[in-house]
């Protein structure tokens, strides 16, 4: 087997253009969070994207004995505690029974002082139909100001995303997009959730795969999403296996081309999520809704990679700064 290629900082080197309309769109999130009290008809601001949570939970991941020496030696523990956020990828709180099999399993792993060691925010489709920072970046600007605008921006949207599509044509991510639409009536934990992008694993680089165990598919059928998952846990225990995939070479291997999956490169267990019946937290206190599984407050050696994923790093903390400010005076005070 090949050695895993090294991390490199400059794989999420944006140039001056693309910092020119990351700041655009940093203004764009601020107005966005400003509005999404109004705009999802809550009393609170909410987050500029995965808005609606289904469930805030508890649990701790346990590292897998077997795994090789090298692998191990990057933990400094047998198990984490863990907390992890259930939720939708869209930019508004849909109220009605009817959303779209858009999720997010966000996990945010801590040592035995509660400290965040690492974030994942992993979601049930494996790709992004974007490679272009900016066509990505005008594109979240775009929709961030037609949810407050509404018609003034409609042309800007539907702009931006005929420059997607071009990045969607291609067999590996028309497979995934038929395989979500075979299974989009699913119950949300019987899908496997991605990273998406690549993670530093020390000076290695990888992507992560959250897989449930004995999920039934058709749980909650006729509950909505927040029912079924919140009747799920207080029944029963939940355990998933956790595996990553290593980067050897940027052929098989992108880093910044996140429209194909990774191919020539096995997936590694390297242990398990376990979550016990009635681990839910209450989603609502203010501790937990201004939970941020922001990547870049991991530690160093479990940072994301890719330019798309620096994207993130800004987002995030603009994000969370207008919702503290927000969520602290109106709601919380």
């Amino acid at each position: 087997m090949p050695k895993p290629l090294r991390y490199n900082k400059n794989f999420e080197k944006l140039s001056y253009e693309e910092k020119q309309l990351l700041e655009e769109t940093k203004k764009s999130i601020v107005d966005f969070v400003e509005y999404s009290s109004t705009i999802s008809d809550v009393n609170y601001a909410t987050r500029n994207a995965h808005a609606k949570t289904y469930a805030i939970l508890k649990g701790v991941f346990i590292i897998n004995k077997d795994i090789p020496q090298d692998l191990k030696s990057v933990f400094d523990s047998e198990q984490y505690e863990i907390t992890a956020r259930l939720s939708n990828a869209h930019l508004k709180i849909n109220k009605s029974k009817k959303e779209i099999p858009a999720y997010g399993f966000s996990i945010k792993i801590k040592d035995d002082s509660g400290k965040t060691i690492s974030n994942y925010p992993l979601v049930n489709f494996p790709l992004f139909p974007v490679n272009s920072v900016s066509v990505f970046l005008k594109l979240f600007t775009s929709l961030n100001r037609f949810f407050i605008k509404k018609w003034t921006h409609l042309f800007s949207v539907v702009k931006q995303i005929y420059k997607v599509i071009p990045f969607t044509l291609n067999p590996s991510f028309l497979k995934n997009v038929w395989k979500l639409l075979l299974n989009k009536n699913n119950f949300i934990l019987s899908f496997d959730f991605h990273s998406v992008g690549a993670y530093r694993f020390d000076d290695k680089m990888i992507k992560i795969k959250v897989s449930p165990k004995n999920v039934d598919k058709n749980f909650g059928k006729k509950q909505s999403v927040k029912d079924a998952v919140e009747v799920f846990f207080r029944t029963r225990d939940f355990a998933a296996d956790v595996y990553i995939q290593f980067c050897y070479n940027l052929k098989d291997q992108p880093i910044n081309k996140l429209n194909v999956e990774w191919k020539n490169s096995p997936f590694i267990k390297i242990g398990e999520i376990k979550i016990e019946k009635n681990s839910l937290l209450n989603p609502k206190s203010c501790e937990n809704e201004l939970l941020s599984f922001n990547p870049f407050d991991s530690a160093e050696i479990f940072q994301p990679v890719g330019k798309i994923q620096k994207l993130r790093d800004e987002a995030y903390k603009v994000s969370l700064q207008t919702r503290k400010k927000i969520n602290k005076l109106l709601k919380y005070k």
